[in-house]
Order: structure tokens, then sequence, then C-alpha cells
């Protein structure tokens, strides 16, 4: 998992092959690099290192069938079923259409991505330029004289990113099982075999949800001391089953029997919508993972295709679910669409398979930042001390998303301040910046460069006042919140 981070900042500069191995939610930890002669992470840190690599060769690299598959489950994962809410939040009309802006900006900012690297491996003459290295290239060579002598600081500001994006997704992860093993314990004695919509009961939790927070915490600290990727393979795969089979059952009751949609508003409030585009900008996050992907094809000029092909295809999925689930549950839209779920052994059958998914997944995710942190603290241990120093670190790097699950246990509006504070400069701001100091030598057009400075810009204020507006309504007492907190329905 550390391989994708590498990928991406390249901090870790010696060639591996390069392994793909799609877990559930988050593309940012699809992609990683391990050597074929490696057993586990332990065995050898040096076996799990860049992804730097050399072009797959022609009769291992990727077909587009199989770069396709790469690219939408990466793109599909926990964000998804928040995205009814957001549609809550910006309005019948509005959020279709403002989904539909945001995924059009995040697939060009994909495409800038693309060109930046390829105009500067040609220029450095590289076979292979990440996303964090395109940074530090890209600055090199850009006219001011104090951007050229900190270049690094672009490739350390990428990887600053991607370490807070990871162990936020993480904190998502905790609070998003906790709400379902909540829910699915607390209704069992009124489950039963006949699926009937949900109406509204207040109903006084017999465990606080911080409590189920505390009762996964031990079990997902035994899970990521599993430093094998060929054994967390099988759970990414088990992962992948069982998002699969949930999100069929999703789609299968939310067509069913949608009531009228002409009371609901077709625009909501301006505040709201802030914590929208946080949400909408957490589910996209593809734009460090299709370097990458192209890398590995075996025809890497299909890629532009396969890239507009299945973010296409993403775009429709996410719209539809969006929103047919606020039409199918209005104002009683959660902070997860599971959370709305008839309450039969049928559905709560989903929110199980859906939180063993996302179980597993966490440990995937959970490399990108311990690969990073953990060979810092190693090095300055003895070798005795090694092994205790790495088991150390991942507890406290799990006990630490926990903590922040604990601290802030709003699903929603965690997801909205992640995506508002780092997924939006990672997808929208940065793109632009490194195609102007990338191609602004070499005489860009007027158009392009306004265009660059217009999504920078719009990305920018989307992360401050998203995260004004996700900080704002956390301070607040869940009674006065505008936003919506997972709640318990019967």
């Amino acid at each position: 998992m550390g391989g994708w981070f590498q990928t991406v900042t390249g901090l870790h500069p010696e060639p591996t092959m390069l392994k793909i191995s799609l877990l559930g939610r988050n593309c940012n930890s699809k992609v990683k690099s391990l050597d074929d002669r490696s057993q586990s992470l332990s065995e050898s840190s040096s076996s799990i290192t860049s992804e730097s690599v050399h072009p797959a060769e022609e009769a291992n690299g990727l077909s587009m069938m199989q770069t396709l598959i790469h690219l939408l489950k990466c793109n599909i994962g926990t964000g998804l079923l928040g995205l009814p809410l957001a549609m809550k939040n910006a309005g019948l009309l509005v959020g279709p259409f403002s989904l539909l802006a945001i995924g059009i900006l995040t697939v060009h900012c994909m495409v800038i991505l693309l060109n930046c690297a390829h105009h500067l491996s040609q220029r450095l003459q590289k076979t292979f330029v990440n996303y964090g290295e395109a940074m530090m290239y890209g600055l090199e060579t850009c006219p001011n004289a104090w951007l050229r002598t900190h270049s690094v600081w672009g490739r350390y500001t990428v990887s600053f990113l991607l370490i807070i994006t990871q162990l936020g997704f993480c904190s998502v992860y905790f609070m998003f099982m906790a709400d379902n093993l909540q829910q699915m314990v607390e209704e069992a004695h009124v489950t039963s075999n006949t699926c009937q919509p949900r109406k509204i009961l207040v109903l006084t939790p017999i465990l606080d949800i911080r409590f189920y927070m505390l009762i996964i915490l031990p079990f997902l600290v035994l899970l990521v001391f599993i430093q094998n990727l060929r054994v967390l393979s099988i759970f990414s795969t088990l992962a992948n089953i069982t998002t699969l089979g949930s999100m069929a059952l999703i789609f299968e009751y939310i067509v069913q029997g949608i009531p009228d949609p002409r009371n609901l508003p077709l625009m909501a409030s301006w505040k709201t919508f802030l914590l929208f585009f946080g949400t909408a900008i957490f589910t996209f996050e593809g734009v460090g993972i299709v370097l990458s992907l192209k890398n590995q094809m075996k025809h890497p000029q299909q890629f532009s295709f396969v890239l507009y092909l299945g973010m296409s295809l993403v775009i429709v999925l996410y719209i539809c679910l969006g929103t047919l689930g606020y039409m199918k549950f209005g104002s009683n839209t959660q902070a997860s669409i599971t959370l709305n779920l008839p309450n039969c052994w049928l559905y709560q059958s989903v929110k199980l398979m859906y939180s063993i998914g996302i179980f597993f997944t966490y440990a995937l995710q959970f490399h990108v930042p311990a690969e990073i942190i953990i060979p810092i603290v190693i090095s300055q241990v003895s070798e005795s001390w090694a092994l205790f120093a790495d088991l150390s670190v991942r507890t406290a790097l799990v006990c630490l998303t926990c903590v922040s699950a604990i601290l802030i246990p709003r699903l929603d509006l965690v997801i909205s301040l992640v995506g508002s504070v780092s997924s939006s400069a990672l997808a929208l701001i940065i793109p632009p910046l490194l195609e102007l100091i990338t191609f602004y030598p070499e005489d860009m057009s007027c158009v392009t460069i306004a265009k660059d400075i217009m999504i920078s810009m719009l990305g920018l204020l989307g992360c401050v006042f998203g995260t004004y507006q996700a900080l704002y309504e956390l301070i607040q007492p869940v009674s006065h919140s505008i936003a919506n907190s997972t709640g318990v329905y019967a």
C-alpha cells in the first residue's frame, strides 16, 4: 500500500514491479508496488518501494478492460453512500447538475495531470513521472527563482495532503462501521422478515456510538498487523464481492415506490451547498491513480478513451444513486444510505456486507500513511527494537483514527471536511497550477491561463468555505445543526 503513496510522491525512487490491487473505497490505496520475490513487508521493506517504474512490458501490461475495471473500482467507495444526503444539501435540481459539473472538472484535471506528466517525462527523458515528481519537476523549471529553489516542497505538499486524506478516510470508516453496527444491534429485537419502509421513531440508544467504535478498535489493530500483501489481497477480493452485492440490493430497493418528488426543494441553502461540495469532492478520488494506470497499459495511447468511458460511467452512477436515494427518502435521508434501508433481515445483511467490506478496506487504506511514517521511526531505533517500533506505530495510528472518530462522531460532516480540506486540493487546485508552471515558459494561450486560474480559484473557494462550514457545523449542538446527523430509525 505504501507503493501507491510512492507513486504519487516519488519518495522512494527504486523501481519495482507494479501490482494494482483494487479495494472497496478509495482509489488512493488501490495501486501499490510489489516485488514478485517479496513475501511480506516485514521481510523486506525495500520490496515495496517506488512505483516510478518503467512502462509495463507489452506481454504483462493491462488490457483496456482491466484498466477500465481498475478505474471504476478505485472511484467507487464509501463516499458513494453519502451522495443522497449530498443531494439533499444541494437541492433536487441543483444537486445533479452540480455533481455533473464537479465530475467534468475532476476528469479535466486528470487529463491536465496526464499531459503535464507526459510533457515533463519527455523533457527530462524519464520513463515515468508520478504526481509528486511532476509537481517537483514543474517547480524546478518555473520562472520564479524562489519556487525553483524550494521545488522539493511541491512533492512534500502532495505527500502531506495524501496522509491527511488517508487518515481521514480511516476515521470515516470507523464512523461508518460504528453507525451501521449500532443500528443492526439495537434493532435486532424488532427486525422482521418483512421489508417495510422505515418510519421515524425516536429511540434511546442502548449504547453510545463511541462504545461501538471502541469495540471495533482492537479488531482493526490486529488486522493492520497483517503486513503480507498477498494475504491482504484476499481481503481485498472479499471486500469487492460484499460491496458489489450490497450495491445491487441498494439499487433494487431505492428504485421501487419512489414518492412524488414535487415536494422536495429544487435548491437548498448556500450553507448546506458548501457541505455538498465537500462530499462530492470526497467521492472523486481517481486523480492520483491515472498516471500509474496509464503507465501499466499495454497500449498507453488508448488510456484517454478508457478514462473518458470509465469516468462517464462513474458520474452516471453517482448522479443516479444520489438523486434516486434523495427522492426515495426525502427529508429523512441519512448520512449513509444504508441507514435508511428497511429493518428486515435482507437489508440488515446489506449493512453487514458493506461494513465487512469497509473493515477489510481499512487495512489496505491504512498502509499509505503507515508506510510513510514507519520507516522513519524504525530508522531511529536499533534492529532489535524494529518490530516493536513497527507494531507500536501501527497501533498508535489506528488509535489516532479511532480518537478522531470519537471526538467527531458525525459521519456526514467528517466526509465533507476531508473532501474540502485535502481532496479538493489534490483533485482541483494542484493540477491546474501544475499546468501553469509546466507550460507557462512555452507561451500558453490566455484562454488556458484564465481557465486554469478559474479552476484553481473554484477549488480554493470550495476548500476554504467548505472547511469553514463543516467546522462550524461540528461545533454546533446536534439539535441545532443544519447538517444531518446519523439517527436511529425503526
